[in-house]
Formats: structure tokens, C-alpha cells, sequence
């Protein structure tokens, strides 16, 4: 019998399963109900619900059974580990499948780089769908190994596992009706197109929904949510290092329903995978807070499958796949048990042996900044008022106000008694010697620096300083690692981890880069940073699609108005301590 032929067998009672899963609370995802069902798998699909013999069988008693969690957006490569050590960090948590953008891959190897990936992800107990990069770079401020063409979207298009176009950050393009954003949503092979949509209200809201763009997973208020909602979008509620919305809009799902909504984590750092959770973490926070497990269920499994039309995931039923897991209550959601396709990947929480993947040397020779010397991101000044980046805790957002700088021969500098440090982007693909300077406000940094080279979008490398020669080092050290993070004190590099691959992500297992990070943490905060998450918040300073003022190796960039802007300002500014 063909695989669809034996299934149809053993749900009419004519063949034994594969897999019973028997004594399990059984949740069923159309009506919300639990069922006190036998559910038995066949050729990696539910076969029925029922009272079913023969084949493996698994004791669920005292267990709530449901549906694999599907991530509805998420970029891999901001957990900094390789596939398949991001898999072994997920599975445990119930996440049996993601739909990803690598456009954080795309930006630094292009299409070839999105290929390896999708290469490297075939086989893994996680299935990893793929939405088609449409923003890289992000914006023309942004520089990039090379822009991706709609012609490369259509080539990613064509492979299994993609669906549709990623998310559309240039919506100030979109709005206007630039050609070039145009042509992206109308790629051949594409299902849907995923949003990118801060704070975009009103008629501007109207527009970028015309253009056939149907999620969005930006919003930071209920209001503007539930704008995007009444107009028809899919609510992606995301909950990521340094951008937490979950909280001020679950109220939206309280009051009209799950209904065009799902979950997603967009940028997660490792730390916080291992310790805290991945979309189960989101449901622990929802029921928390007063949402019906049902409900987060849904938003977790079904609804993310039904938006991108994937309509045999998410739920436990005849014909689905098999993806799901068991868990002792409706609180904690934390799986005992994970099953993928009916396979066991996960048991008693811990992740059955998979084979690994390998890194080919042309993924990981990446960094190619021109030198940078001290001199070289000192800031001339005439004394007028200087814009900065002020950094918003907990979100992608930020601030522009005005400070008077703190003189030193004629050039602006650091002073840290005002919690104004250096920012620097320097461009790393080409060796064009290009730098963007100006300052930042928020992390409290003290005394030395740190730097990345994960830096969204076009993943070049971000540092912030008090002192030129420490910045200076952390660019130089970063080149040495091939890509990474790197804190340097006083001249001394005092804490690293090296991102070799595509200088976005660690070859070493899951725990190990943990250890590092959690050092990287230590000596900041030794060093006066007290925000969370500040290498996440580090990396996004540098994106030119998120407001209001971010700055990359072309300058800063003001993104309400969509323009480079000079980094001294007519506008008054408060005077030095």
C-alpha cells in the first residue's frame, strides 16, 4: 500500500498504527474541548481519535496531549547558534516547527547563504519553513554583501519548504508606491506576504495593507493592534529578547478572541531559549496573566498553521501531522514527551541524538573591514548640539533627543557621567573604510567598550565606547574571531564569543555559547550596563526600518523622516554636567 493508502487503513480499523498514545487529556484545537481519546499515528499523521490496538504504545495518563508549537516568525540566526544546535534548544520546549526569514544570513552570503541553510535544515527533527527574504538590505541606507533581487526570491520560491515573502521592512517605500517594493510582493511562487509595520497608523496603515501585505508583527500597543486588526492583518504577537509586547496586547485577544492572531518570537538570544522557553515560555506568560490555555494553545499550534497555510500542522487530528508533545499541566507547559511526524525526538525533556551539521569554510569567512585606527572614529566638533540615539529597555524603538557635547581638542567625546557613549558602524563586506559615527544614551556603560558583528540588517559591525582605542580594539579583535561579540576594559579584551559562521553564529553546542554569554553579561554589567538583553539591543541600533533614530555605516538615520540626518542639530541641547 502506498504510505496514504495504509493510513486511510488504520483509521478505518483495518491495520495497526504505528503509535498509540493512550490514557492523554487530548486537546482538540477546532472546538477547544478535551477529549479522553486514543490517537493513533500511521506514516508520521494522525490515523484517528478513538480507542485504537496494536503498534508502540505510549502512556499518556495523567497528561494534556497537544499540538506541536509552530514559531510564526523567527530569525534562527538571532539564537547565534547553527540549525541544528538552535533545533536541540527548541525541541525540548514543544516547538516542533518555524518559519523563518534569513534575511540575517542573506545580508552577509546572499542567495547562496539562504540555500546552505535551507541545505542544512533537511533532515532535522525541526521542520524549518521558509519565507523569502524581501528586504536585503532594508532600506538604501543600509550596506549589505549584495542586494537580493526579486529574481533571487523567485529562486528561493522554487525549493520545498518556502512559502511566501518575508517581511517587507521598507514600508515607508511601500507606502509611496516605489516600483522596486512592488515587484518583491508580486514574486512568482510566493502564497502571502508577511508585514513589517511599526507604529504605521491611519491612511499610511491602508496603503501598505493595499499592497496585498497581510501581517504584521510590530506592534507595542493595543491600540495600534488592534488598528492592524480591524483592517484585516494578522496580529503576530511577539516576545523576543528586547522587544516584549506580549503583555500590553494579549488584552486584544482577551477581548475579541484568538481570531488573526498567533505568536511568534522574531529574535531570541540563547540564553534565553535555554532558561526561559520559546513559544511555550509565551503561553506560561499568557495564562499568567489571565488568558485560557485554550486559547494560548491555539495561538501557538493552529493559528500560526492557518495563516501561513500550512493545513496539515497544528492540530491533533485525522490526516495532520504527527507533531506533538504530552505535559503534566495547562501552567508551567513544559513537555515531557515530543513527538515530530510520530517520531519521538524529545523524552522525560531531554532531546534524542540527531546528526549534527557541518560548516563549509566559505560560510565562515565573512569579515572583511577596512582597518580601523583610534583617529579614524574621532568626532570633530564645532559645539552645536548633537543628536543621539536614546534606547528604549525591552524594545526595538528608540529615541532622538539633543545633548551638548563634552569637548576635548575640538572633538565630541564620550562622558559617561551622562551615560553618553560612542556609537560606531563600521562596514565589513567590502573593506570600504566607510564608518558611521554619533552617540548613544541608555546602556550606562562606564569605561571601555563592546562590539558585534550581528548588527540588523546588514550585519555589520555596531560598538559602542567611552574610549576610542577600546572601540578600536573590539573592531580589531572581531576581524581576528571572524565575527562575534567582544567587550574590551581599558585595553584588555575581557570577554568574547566568537560567531565564525557568517560572523552571525557559533559552531559550538547550545551550552557552551550560554557560558559565554552569560559571562559577556557579567563584565558589561561590571562595567555599569544594566539593561537586558544589551547585545540584542546593541544589534538593532543599527536597523533603518525601526523608529525613530538608528544610525548605520552611512550615517544616522532618522526613520520618521526616511532620511540621513547630520549628527549635529540646530536644535537646543542640555548642557554637560
Amino acid at each position: 500500500m502506498t504510505d496514504r493508502a495504509r493510513l486511510i487503513a488504520v483509521a478505518r480499523g483495518d491495520a495497526p498504527p504505528d503509535l498509540v498514545v493512550r490514557g492523554a487529556r487530548v486537546f482538540a484545537a477546532f472546538t477547544k474541548e478535551w477529549l479522553e481519546v486514543d490517537v493513533a499515528v500511521a506514516e508520521g499523521r494522525v490515523a484517528g481519535l478513538g480507542s485504537f490496538e496494536g503498534g508502540e504504545v505510549v502512556d499518556g495518563r495523567d497528561q494534556y496531549l497537544v499540538p506541536g508549537f509552530i514559531d510564526a516568525h523567527v530569525h534562527i540566526e538571532s539564537s547565534k547558534l547553527m540549525v541544528d544546535e538552535f533545533a536541540r534548544a527548541v525541541l525540548p520546549h514543544g516547538t516542533t516547527a518555524v518559519v523563518t526569514d534569513p534575511h540575517e544570513i542573506a545580508n552577509v552570503l546572499g542567495t547562496d547563504g539562504i540555500h546552505w541553510l535551507l541545505d542544512v535544515c533537511e533532515g532535522l527533527p525541526l521542520e524549518v519553513f521558509v519565507m523569502a527574504s524581501s528586504c536585503v538590505p532594508a532600506s538604501a541606507f543600509e550596506s549589505p554583501r549584495r542586494p537580493l533581487t526579486s529574481g533571487d526570491m523567485e529562486s528561493i520560491l522554487r525549493r520545498s519548504h518556502a512559502l511566501g515573502v518575508a517581511e517587507m521592512m521598507n514600508f515607508p517605500a511601500v507606502i509611496a508606491g516605489a516600483d522596486d517594493e512592488l515587484e518583491k510582493l508580486a514574486v512568482r511562487g510566493a502564497t502571502h506576504v508577511d508585514g513589517h509595520a511599526p507604529g504605521v497608523r491611519g491612511r499610511s496603515l491602508d496603503a501598505y495593507l493595499a499592497a496585498g501585505i497581510r501581517s504584521d508583527h510590530e506592534s507595542t500597543t493595543y491600540e495600534e493592534a488592534l488598528e492592524k486588526r480591524r483592517k484585516g492583518m494578522w496580529v503576530l504577537i511577539r516576545e523576543a529578547s528586547n522587544a516584549r509586547n506580549l503583555i500590553d496586547l494579549l488584552p486584544l485577544v482577551k477581548d475579541y478572541g484568538p481570531e488573526n492572531c498567533a505568536f511568534c518570537t522574531d529574535d531570541r538570544e540563547p540564553d534565553f531559549l535555554v532558561r526561559e522557553g520559546h513559544i511555550n515560555h509565551m503561553c506560561r506568560l499568557a495564562v499568567a496573566h489571565g488568558l485560557a490555555p485554550e486559547e494560548a494553545i491555539l495561538l501557538a499550534s493552529l493559528h500560526p498553521a492557518r495563516y501561513h497555510g500550512l493545513t496539515d500542522m497544528g492540530a491533533v487530528a485525522p490526516g495532520f501531522k504527527a507533531d506533538f508533545f504530552l505535559m503534566p499541566d495547562l501552567e508551567h507547559f513544559e513537555p515531557t514527551h515530543v513527538f515530530k511526524e510520530g517520531a519521538l525526538v524529545v523524552s522525560n525533556g531531554s532531546v534524542l541524538p540527531f546528526e549534527g551539521r557541518d560548516v563549509p569554510m566559505w560560510v565562515r569567512r565573512s569579515v572583511r573591514n577596512a582597518p580601523v585606527r583610534a583617529e579614524d572614529l574621532r568626532i570633530a566638533s564645532s559645539g552645536s548640539a548633537l543628536r543621539v540615539i536614546e534606547v528604549i529597555p525591552e524594545q526595538l524603538l528608540t529615541k532622538a533627543r539633543t545633548e551638548a557635547p563634552r569637548l576635548d581638542d575640538g572633538f565630541a567625546v564620550a562622558d559617561p557621567d551622562r551615560d553618553l557613549a560612542k556609537i560606531a558602524v563600521v562596514e565589513r563586506h567590502h573593506a570600504t573604510g566607510r564608518i558611521g559615527k554619533g552617540f548613544v544614551t541608555g546602556f550606562g556603560l562606564q569605561r571601555g567598550a563592546f562590539a558585534s558583528s550581528v548588527a540588523h540588517d546588514a550585519h555589520n559591525i555596531v560598538v559602542v565606547g567611552t574610549s576610542d582605542e577600546d572601540m578600536t580594539r573590539c573592531v580589531g579583535r572581531l576581524e581576528e574571531l571572524g565575527g562575534g561579540i567582544v567587550v574590551v576594559d581599558e585595553g584588555r579584551v575581557a570577554g568574547e564569543l566568537a560567531l565564525p559562521v557568517a560572523g552571525l553564529l557559533s559552531d559550538e553546542p547550545v551550552e557552551t555559547v550560554v557560558e559565554h554569554m552569560d559571562r559577556l553579561h557579567e563584565v558589561l554589567a561590571d562595567m555599569g550596563v544594566k539593561i537586558p538583553s544589551p547585545f540584542m539591543t546593541l544589534s538593532f541600533l543599527a536597523l533603518s526600518v525601526i523608529p525613530s533614530l538608528k544610525i548605520t555605516d552611512r550615517g544616522l538615520i532618522d526613520v520618521d523622516r526616511f532620511e540621513i540626518v547630520p549628527l549635529e542639530t540646530d536644535s537646543p541641547g542640555g548642557p554637560p554636567k
